[in-house]
């Protein structure tokens, strides 16, 4: 129902996102297109645990002063290889799935579906809401001598801009 403004960062873009209504609420699907570069998928393969974050943030708009945040949520995300059994895990929350290929636990990490990003009290039905997604390597949970190595290296700063457009609660709202 509106128009998205987005600019896209080097690593990585969001392809689509809507939110539709769910059970109890409102949901966010999106699709999102970032790879892993060598040196980040080689530190995943010697068993460094790497952690993503999706953030969401709705705001309503105020004529007489700043927007009002209604909803500001994160859905963490945590890769891991198991030397042990060969395979990658990825961690949802408490939700766990293992993967033979680091391409396809990095393909499910990226396709996000169903995540409840606010009940239905939360958005007013028929006030326009602006809505801004991104998706990031959360750098500050690495082991501290990454971190120092993560610090201005282009290499670590892996993840999408910014993507806001229009939402009016009561509609499926897309970009």
């Amino acid at each position: 129902m509106g128009v998205a403004l987005t600019a896209c960062a080097e690593e990585g873009v969001i392809h689509s996102a809507e939110i539709v209504p769910g059970d109890g609420g409102y949901v966010l699907n999106a699709d999102i297109d970032l790879e892993l570069n060598s040196r980040v998928a080689d530190a995943v393969a010697r068993g460094v645990s790497l952690y993503f974050v999706a953030e969401l943030r709705i705001e309503r708009p105020r004529w007489y002063w700043l927007n009002e945040v209604v909803v500001d949520r994160r859905l963490e995300y945590r890769l891991h290889y198991n030397a042990i059994t060969r395979s990658y895990r990825l961690f949802i929350g408490n939700f766990q799935q293992s993967f033979e290929s680091l391409e396809a636990a990095v393909r499910t990490m990226l396709r996000i579906r169903h995540w409840q990003v606010a009940s239905t009290d939360e958005l007013k039905p028929g006030v326009s809401h602006q809505v801004a997604l991104r998706f990031l390597l959360d750098t500050t949970q690495l082991p501290k001598p990454f971190q120092v190595t993560a610090i201005g290296s282009r290499e670590w700063d892996i993840g999408t801009d910014w993507m806001r457009w229009t939402f009016l609660p009561g509609t499926p709202a897309s970009r």
